[in-house]
């Protein structure tokens, strides 16, 4: 086979050799959270535990999670009697927030409540994530405070991006970047992810750590207890009355 042959052969080979990484890696990643069953075995979780934010000054505030497959999200923030809440129903979002002065529910635009669609996949965006609308790129290996990691880069349907940073040992993500646009704006954050512990059979972080890209991490969730498959009311996530501005 002549030299010509040969570079086109790698040439026609590499887009097959490229994508069989991203879904070995996404495979070992799945493996490590306990299994493609058990993930998909998951229909609640109730999160609580505390939530550190402010930088230096930082509060300490009591912080619960309620998430029900497949498309219902409500979080609860309290401190000296007052609990900002957010909330999606599977349809549409809403918010009360008493420490910026709003203690009546409203409702929060499509593009706002972005975030909280996300946390519903219980499963994480990339266990099948062709079927969900998502690309996923393998970019190489990168160092994340002393870990050689592997690096894949998730685009979802909207076009907001996420990259996830897994561990070469565990194959676990320990770091994540997400950028969004919402009204026009570009975002990113940087999220930290640790202290892995089997929930329902599945390794799910009890540490998450945030802040804007390259910077210190101002939010600092620590778990406390995190349950799977509990009842929830569907009332606790629609909104309280009518009324609200979009």
């Amino acid at each position: 086979m002549g030299l010509s042959r040969i570079l086109l052969s790698l040439l026609l080979l590499s887009p097959l050799a490229h994508a069989q990484s991203v879904d070995e890696l996404i495979a070992k990643n799945i493996q490590a959270h306990g299994g493609r069953e058990r993930l998909l075995a998951l229909r609640s979780l109730h999160y609580s535990g505390k939530l550190l934010s402010g930088g230096d000054e930082a509060r300490e505030l009591s912080y619960q999670v309620f998430v029900e497959s497949p498309n219902h999200y409500r979080s609860e923030v309290s401190l000296q009697g007052m609990t900002a809440i957010s909330a999606y129903d599977g349809q549409e979002g809403w918010r009360i927030s008493p420490f910026g002065g709003r203690k009546d529910p409203e409702k929060i635009s499509a593009e706002e409540c972005k975030s909280l669609q996300w946390a519903t996949d219980l499963q994480g965006p990339l266990l099948d994530y062709a079927a969900k609308g998502h690309r996923v790129e393998y970019l190489g290996r990168e160092d994340v405070e002393g870990s050689n990691t592997y690096v894949l880069r998730l685009t979802r349907a909207s076009g907001d991006v996420e990259t996830y940073y897994l561990d070469p040992d565990t194959f676990l993500e320990i770091r994540m970047l997400r950028k969004t646009t919402t009204r026009g704006v570009e975002r990113e954050s940087e999220t930290d992810l640790g202290n892995y512990s089997l929930v329902e059979g599945c390794y799910l972080p009890f540490s998450v750590e945030s802040g804007s890209r390259g910077g210190s991490k101002t939010s600092r969730v620590s778990w406390d207890l995190i349950e799977a498959n509990v009842p929830m009311e569907v009332q606790q996530f629609r909104f309280p009355g009518g009324g609200g501005v979009p």
